[in-house]
């Protein structure tokens, strides 16, 4: 249950885009560092996909980048098809 919260294939996507982005507008780790106020050490994790960052962190990066949080997200990804929810087995 532990992989639920802890997609690495989608941090890995979200790292990448951050990269593209980052080398897009020619901006370097420290300015992510000076732009955020995180420590080099936590931009390093979250830019290399090693961190499980908070929403927060998310829009604090998109924020240093001059984006919107979902150019972040801009990317192609398989979601989970789930079972029909309570309700619709129960016809209403």
């Amino acid at each position: 249950m532990a992989e639920q919260y802890r997609n690495q294939e989608f941090i890995d996507q979200i790292a990448k885009r951050i990269e593209e982005i980052r080398l897009q507008k020619g901006i370097v780790q420290e300015d992510i560092v000076e732009r955020t106020g995180f420590t080099q050490k936590q931009v390093w994790l979250m830019l290399s996909g090693k961190s499980n960052f908070a929403i927060s962190h998310l829009q604090a990066i998109a924020n240093a980048l001059e984006v919107h949080p979902k150019e972040l997200l801009d990317f192609d990804f398989d979601y989970v098809k789930h079972p029909p929810t309570r309700r619709e087995r129960k016809g209403k």
